[in-house]
């Protein structure tokens, strides 16, 4: 009995541990403390909305009716998603402070235009 009461802990614990560790939220159970450095719910700023907002308009823009036809699904695919790129790039313009950052930034926004315009051409050529 003490052993497979022992044994019964034993599975309940390895059952918590993975819950824990996948991060599934368990009734009563405060995680917050699990999250990693950096992670904690950050205040609502200005450029954090805009931050959201960029990346649900993004996310929205992706959610394309697919053909089938790969070269075509990934060039509408990638449209919105560098668009993304590009308006969270302009966030960290706007308000961002580290120089490597913001040089990354506007690297990004002209690669990304870049290719969102070959995109575009690219699916008016394939149109013809």
């Amino acid at each position: 009995m003490i052993i497979a009461r022992s044994a019964a802990h034993g599975v309940l614990a390895v059952v918590l541990a993975a819950g824990v560790a996948s991060g599934q939220d368990m009734p009563g159970m405060d995680h917050s403390g699990h999250m990693q450095p950096g992670t904690a719910a950050a205040a609502k700023t200005p450029s954090t909305e805009a931050l959201e907002k960029a990346n649900a308009r993004m996310h929205q823009g992706m959610a394309i009716p697919f053909t089938g036809d790969t070269d075509i699904d990934f060039a509408r695919s990638m449209i919105p998603h560098h668009q993304g790129a590009i308006d969270m790039a302009r966030i960290e313009l706007e308000s961002g402070k580290d120089p490597e950052l913001r040089k990354l930034a506007e690297e990004i926004v002209k690669a990304q235009e870049n290719e969102i315009a070959f995109l575009k051409a690219w699916l008016a050529k394939k149109r013809k």
